[in-house]
């Protein structure tokens, strides 16, 4: 069955979705994941952080062909500290990557996510070191992560955007410079001063051939959620990345982050999100943007509005210019509160994603 016959479907998912509030039943999931088990549409995934994981937890239950292209520019926390002592690319959002896609027990997710609090290695991550094993016994990086993948098996690909050692600089708007990207929000914050906008070294980085091939060959690339600056710019700083994505004939969207980011978006609306990534890759067609439309409660966002975050929010004018620019705004309740933390309904985004790729086979048969 093609999936674009499942378009009527799609509507009565919809319909669903806005009914049953925050939740799917286990049925309910079911039937939505049984509608787009039999397609072979190929989606990429670019970014970094939390952000892109969240994401990849809800596609991998409507598809088994995805790549996720992910940034290696992370120098904090235990990757930072492993990419110093050993020399090797940074861990943490590769690890975030592959628990997500992975096929695993809780406990055995419990075990791989656990953070050491004592001795020499208090703040390092037991999945860090499991890829950092791995590196160890690796040509590369990249034979690594395969590698870790295989093990845990994943569901799709994991691949590092580049071998190369990148570091992340910004420029911010007062002139200075900042070398590093955990050091990047710190210093905005510290001399009260927006991000201009950012660069990489070396500025000639190679990506990683599967990376230009999946982006190649995908019907869809998604662009988020996850931090502007540090998580999704740095891939597209590569040129080749951006050639591929240029050239590229898949649909491309922009899924912006719920909340704001102290030091990197304060203030930032849908538009300027949007404006951030056209700044550093220009000519950059993008085709849809999901934003969501769910309106928080002063409880809610409270404990955020005291660390500067602030709902992203997308009015006329934003609108206005975002259709001048050629881009489809699809506009959704997407909240998901979990312990406190508001995060994007990974099931409703992948539904609205496979729907964009329905309707584009849809309209090339019936073209």
């Amino acid at each position: 069955m093609r999936f674009f016959e499942y378009a009527k479907l799609v509507k009565n998912i919809k319909r669903l979705i806005k009914g049953n509030g925050d939740a799917f039943s286990k049925s309910q999931s079911k039937i939505i994941k049984r509608i787009f088990s039999k397609h072979n549409s190929k989606i990429v995934a670019i970014g970094g952080g939390t952000g892109i994981s969240v994401l990849l937890r809800g596609l991998k239950q409507f598809t088994p062909n995805i790549t996720a292209i992910v940034t290696v520019a992370d120098d904090g926390g235990g990757s930072g500290r492993l990419r110093e002592d050993l020399g090797m690319l940074p861990p943490g959002d590769i690890r975030s990557c592959i628990l997500a896609l992975a096929k695993m027990e809780p406990t055995m997710e419990k075990l791989f996510q656990y953070r050491f609090t004592e001795g020499s290695l208090k703040g390092q991550n037991f999945g860090n070191l499991f890829i950092a094993s791995m590196n160890g016994i690796s040509e590369n990086f990249e034979e690594a992560v395969r590698k870790a993948s295989e093990v845990l098996a994943v569901t799709g690909k994991v691949v590092p955007v580049s071998l190369d050692n990148i570091t992340l600089y910004a420029k911010l708007e007062n002139g200075s410079v900042i070398k590093g990207e955990s050091n990047i929000p710190i210093k905005s914050l510290e001399q009260q001063s927006p991000i201009d906008r950012v660069f990489i070294k070396p500025r000639e980085s190679k990506a990683v051939k599967e990376a230009i091939t999946a982006i190649n060959e995908a019907d869809l690339i998604v662009l988020g959620p996850g931090s502007l600056y540090t998580s999704i710019i740095p891939n597209v700083l590569i040129n080749s990345i951006a050639r591929a994505l240029l050239d590229t004939k898949a649909i491309k969207v922009y899924i912006p982050n719920i909340m704001t980011q102290p030091g990197e978006t304060d203030g930032y609306s849908v538009l300027k999100h949007v404006e951030g990534i056209i700044k550093h890759c220009k000519n950059i067609s993008i085709d849809y943007i999901v934003a969501n439309s769910e309106k928080l409660s002063e409880k809610t966002v409270e404990k955020y509005k005291l660390e500067g975050a602030r709902l992203v929010t997308l009015n006329k004018k934003g609108r206005d210019k975002l259709e001048k620019l050629n881009i489809s705004i699809i506009e959704e309740e997407l909240v998901e509160i979990k312990k406190d933390y508001i995060r994007h309904d990974s099931e409703k985004l992948s539904i609205i994603l496979m729907d964009l790729v329905g309707k584009r086979q849809k309209e090339t048969v019936s073209g």
